[in-house]
């Protein structure tokens, strides 16, 4: 039985087919577009806090990424870059066609920056919350902080790792990542974890960190991404007490993305928009609203 989609007030849910991936979408409001993504383990209910506040201005979009939440888990196809293919096809599907904001966190916020270089007329302006930008390279201070995403390697094990996240391995990874900042409630922390007891959706966490490890980051390492200019306007937002990224690591970003600036947010961890719901709703009032 499929696990029951929680409620907000005053957002509706709907399932379309986007570019043949059957995707759970929540969504409010009207106005100008704006597309919020999440990360890992999260789905829509992460921006429960923010989309009434942000739905008074704008057309809230809150999509379940590809195997996440009550999206469809295929196979295969779990690579940020597929994830921006997947959410043009359903801008195409809901018929957006003029740029949208966007606000990501984690592999939310890494898709946005996809999204930005791959489509930069799609996109007006980004928030990306607590996550590296991709304009990075071999530093020693880098390769030095690399033990950190220790998880990583664990998560994409073959054969072990959807085992082990189905099995109840995310507890322990989360508080590693940084949820025992977060005031969830255990009932709120089950709303999350609770899909990696499917299978298929095990199986996906298990196949995009295992992209993670053996594709993206040898890319970044090489500097892939510094081969391209990203125009777009933006912020980043980056809780200096993440524990696995290090915010030393992300200045550098300015030749390649020059209209967008940084702001480090002293005493939060890695799941900001938990943490400090005000301060994000605030900077996105500011970045699409301005």
């Amino acid at each position: 039985m499929e696990r029951p989609i929680p409620e907000v007030e005053g957002v509706g849910h709907r399932f379309l087919s986007a570019g043949g991936l059957r995707t759970h979408v929540a969504e409010a409001g009207d106005g100008p577009p704006l597309l919020m993504l999440h990360g890992w383990p999260q789905h829509w209910w992460m921006w429960r806090d923010l989309i009434g506040p942000l739905s008074q201005s704008h057309r809230v979009i809150c999509p379940d990424l590809r195997g996440f939440g009550w999206t469809e888990a295929p196979p295969g196809g779990y690579d940020p870059e597929v994830f921006a293919r997947d959410l043009i096809a359903l801008l195409d599907a809901l018929e957006i066609t003029d740029p949208v904001d966007l606000v990501g966190h984690d592999w939310g916020g890494w898709t946005g920056y996809m999204l930005c270089l791959r489509h930069p007329e799609r996109i007006r302006r980004l928030l990306a919350l607590n996550v590296y930008h991709p304009f990075g390279g071999a530093t020693l201070r880098g390769l030095v902080s690399i033990w950190r995403f220790w998880y990583q390697w664990v998560l994409a094990m073959p054969g072990l790792g959807h085992r082990l996240v189905g099995g109840g391995a995310s507890q322990p990874v989360l508080r590693w990542v940084g949820a025992r900042r977060t005031p969830w409630s255990e009932a709120e922390l089950r709303l999350f974890t609770d899909q990696l007891h499917e299978r298929a959706r095990a199986n996906a966490t298990t196949l995009l960190y295992r992209h993670a490890v053996v594709r993206l980051a040898p890319a970044v390492v090489r500097g892939t991404y510094r081969k391209l200019r990203m125009p777009t306007p933006g912020l980043m937002l980056f809780g200096t007490e993440d524990h696995v990224q290090d915010e030393r690591l992300l200045p550098g970003f300015e030749p390649y993305a020059p209209n967008m600036r940084l702001e480090l947010v002293p005493g939060v961890g890695h799941f900001i928009v938990d943490e400090r719901p005000e301060l994000v709703l605030e900077r996105a009032r500011e970045l699409f609203d301005g």
